[in-house]
């Protein structure tokens, strides 16, 4: 298996997506094939890990997918690459919350047998970072912490007093960054402003990310590190084997994994539905597996833009319209009124259509006062609540995606809400913190704040596939 290594930290803000970024870019830089990966369920890391290598950032969630799927996930992400940096999530140790160690980054780093590098916020502690350092690296003995990156360093002798303070720890310390405020990128409510609403900033913050790292680093030990890695049996997880589909012939190609964007498995063929896949700055919340899905069980995958596409793909027969910021571009996705109206026409056909999260938003009636597509009977607004959370669900209603009855582990993360109207019945029954449901389901219509993982159940694929092509 790949040469591997899990960037982790005591706690959120140490500073994990300076340090992947950085390596990712410094190793593709240096001529390496690097794969990226992000321990659960956040699309906006992924997007900056994709910049910096050329690749696919790829989610590895225990808790969406299930922790048998992780090894699989990753070697399908990482086949054919010298290197594979995974980041972490929160501190080392947080998973779901009241289950343990259940998709924390200690728990995917045992998953896949990979050493951890530990990015410690060095500032205003000096002796204490031996403390902090030593607990981490004993709480489990599962869990090897190979080295240690100082961030946030104040100047040369704040350095020195760090160092010398884990020398007597066992874990050698790999690098060292200064504090620099320049590379940081933009955040708003919902964390990062996403690599497709900056993207020339954002080429040159990981570019300025790269340089600090190859600076402040040891990338020979790093890499050293990584190739250190235990080995793992099994085979990748393949998506034409999980559609139940053939592979496809060398003429019908499926994605390649170091092709950030979508393509058909079946491009050519005649009888392949056309599933519009929304992107863009304002939908750019994805899930690379999802495209690969659609693909191998048998649909043509285009992508579009619902701010500048007046149209939907010629030929459309399904659509699906994943999470992101409707609410940031409202004023411009309410203007672009031919595709609102190509939406609602698809949408009133009966034409399967997958809604996750901006994806709800979009088919409301309005958002925040400013009209959208009016497929659902739905007003949505920004609120100062956030919802975030794993959930447990159940479909309580059959739907292009599941039949009544489907479990399926999703995640909420938004501070939105909407008020529903009549005309559709919920999508999901989910139990916890409270019971509840969720979402709606009308004629081909299934949408819903509940982002999911389609990996965990492909049949959702096939099914959606299914019912374009019968369409």
């Amino acid at each position: 298996m790949v040469a591997r290594v899990v960037i982790a930290a005591p706690s959120s803000g140490s500073g994990k997506t300076t340090v992947a970024t950085g390596l990712m870019a410094a190793f593709t830089e240096a001529g390496l094939a690097v794969s990226p990966h992000k321990v659960g369920p956040d699309y906006i890391d992924p997007g900056y890990h994709a910049l910096a290598t050329g690749r696919p950032g790829r989610n590895l969630d225990a808790y969406l997918c299930g922790p048998d799927l992780i090894g699989p996930l990753f070697a399908h992400g990482a086949a054919g690459c010298d290197l594979a940096v995974v980041e972490g999530v929160m501190g080392l140790y947080d998973g779901a919350a009241g289950q343990g160690e259940l998709a924390s980054t200690a728990h995917v780093a045992k998953l896949l047998g990979a050493p951890v590098v530990l990015v410690v916020d060095g500032s205003s502690q000096s002796r204490s970072v031996a403390a902090l350092v030593h607990g981490f690296a004993s709480w489990d003995p599962e869990v090897r912490v190979g080295g240690v990156i100082l961030n946030k360093v104040g100047s040369d002798r704040h350095e020195e007093l760090l160092r010398e303070a884990l020398d007597s720890s066992g874990v050698p310390v790999l690098g060292a960054l200064r504090r620099a405020p320049q590379v940081r990128a933009p955040s708003r409510h919902l964390g990062l402003v996403p690599v497709a609403e900056r993207r020339a900033e954002a080429v040159a913050s990981v570019a300025a990310l790269a340089a600090q790292v190859r600076e402040g680093c040891d990338l020979e030990a790093v890499l050293a590190l990584a190739r250190s890695a235990g080995a793992w049996a099994g085979a990748a997880w393949d998506p034409c084997r999980e559609a139940s589909v053939p592979a496809p012939s060398r003429a019908q190609e499926a994605p390649r994994p170091d092709r950030p964007s979508a393509s058909s498995a079946h491009a050519g063929r005649a009888e392949a539905p056309v599933v519009a896949l929304a992107g863009g700055a304002a939908f750019s919340f994805s899930y690379a597996e999802h495209a690969e899905l659609l693909a191998a069980a048998g649909a043509e995958v285009v992508p579009f833009d619902p701010l500048h596409d007046e149209e939907l793909p010629p030929g459309t027969r399904g659509l699906v319209i994943g999470g992101g910021f409707p609410e940031v571009y409202a004023p411009e996705l309410s203007a672009n009124e031919p595709l609102r109206k190509a939406v609602a026409g698809l949408a009133t056909g009966g034409a399967p259509v997958a809604a996750e999260c901006a994806g709800l938003l979009y088919l409301a009636r309005e958002l925040d006062g400013k009209p959208m597509c009016g497929v659902l009977d739905v007003t949505a607004r920004m609120t100062e609540r956030l919802t975030l959370g794993y959930r447990d669900a159940v479909a309580v209603s059959d739907s292009a995606l599941a039949v009544a009855g489907t479990r399926m582990r999703g995640h909420e993360f938004h501070r939105t809400a909407v008020e529903p109207g009549a005309g559709a019945a919920p999508a999901w029954g989910l139990r916890a913190p409270v019971r509840r449901v969720e979402g709606f389901v009308q004629d081909g219509v299934h949408a819903s704040y509940l982002h999911t993982h389609w990996a965990a159940e492909p049949g959702i694929a096939r099914r959606f596939v299914a019912r374009c092509a019968a369409g």
